[in-house]
């Protein structure tokens, strides 16, 4: 009985909290392999994002400044991205490697040589928690929605606009198009070129921003590995939401509750190793591809095949 007290508000809260960057990575990707691009790198546009959100804060001392460095980030990395698979038609699954390697190195790198090696993390001004009015004082469900950082709101926000815009607009229809059959959308007088780039550098920011979540509104500073995996899942939430953005929403939710779960297994001191603890996310993720696999039918036709004009 002990147990199920770990299912309590605040578990459901961490788990809302928790899926937020997955969440907007995941739906960035989405758009991405729309467009017929499969981006491996999330992982390493989040860690290249919360390196920067924490630079900037540290120094013009404003989150701000952070996440607009982040941003900026997130586009030059499009956009290198796009030359590499879109220009230069490089295998994009191996310049998604290769970009998580570099950043993982790069940013740890960086943050000793600026900041010096340190026992605690260097803390930085942060985005801090706002309360919507009226609904955060509805008992209960008011606590665990509304009351975030204002790029959680972000995050499930962009679930909305990004599926609008993908369903319910010629935006959408041509990036569908593309990500279909991408010489029959040339033929119809689509930049395909032009939409490829504007999707990786979409997807890039998504992630770098979703990295944002992670250094200046979770932890308040930039630790090696702080991605911890989240770009993986967002790439499965991407294959078992089958390319849709609410489907992706729910994955997300899914590896949200599951980085709760082991949170909330350490507090309550569950004799079961730490470093078992920590893969729940990974294991979930593991097990919903599987459950999905054979059933991509929703896979875009195009996808991670370069496109020669």
């Amino acid at each position: 009985m002990e147990f199920l007290g770990i299912f309590n508000q605040d578990f459901f809260y961490t788990a809302i909290r928790m899926a937020a960057p997955i969440i907007l990575a995941a739906a960035g990707e989405v758009m991405l392999e729309r467009a017929g691009i499969f981006n491996l790198g999330i992982e390493g546009g989040m860690l290249l994002g919360a390196f920067l959100a924490v630079l900037g804060s540290y120094l013009f001392q404003s989150p701000w400044m952070g996440l607009l460095l982040a941003i900026l980030g997130g586009v030059v990395l499009g956009v290198i991205f796009g030359w590499a698979t879109i220009s230069l038609r490089a295998n994009q699954a191996v310049t998604g490697t290769g970009i998580n390697i570099l950043f993982a190195g790069l940013t740890s790198l960086l943050a000793r040589m600026i900041w010096g090696v340190r026992d605690v993390p260097l803390t930085v001004p942060a985005f801090q928690e706002v309360p919507i009015p009226l609904l955060s004082d509805i008992p209960v469900i008011g606590p665990v929605l509304f009351r975030h950082s204002f790029l959680v709101y972000v995050s499930y926000l962009m679930v909305f606009v990004l599926a609008f815009v993908l369903y319910k607009t010629t935006w959408g229809l041509k990036i569908r198009a593309i990500g279909e059959y991408s010489k029959a959308a040339d033929t119809m007088g689509i930049h395909v070129i032009g939409w490829k780039y504007g999707m990786s550098v979409l997807g890039n920011v998504c992630a770098a921003v979703a990295g944002v979540i992670l250094s200046i509104c979770f932890t308040n500073c930039f630790v090696d590995n702080i991605a911890s995996g989240r770009g993986y899942m967002a790439v499965a939430c991407v294959i078992l939401g089958q390319w849709n953005p609410f489907g992706a929403l729910a994955g997300g939710l899914i590896f949200g509750a599951g980085n709760a779960l082991q949170m909330r297994l350490q507090i309550y001191n569950v004799p079961i190793p730490t470093s078992l603890l920590l893969v729940i996310p990974m294991v979930l993720a593991l097990i919903m591809v599987l459950l999905v696999r054979g059933k991509a039918s929703a896979r875009p036709a195009a996808l991670s095949k370069p496109y020669e004009k």
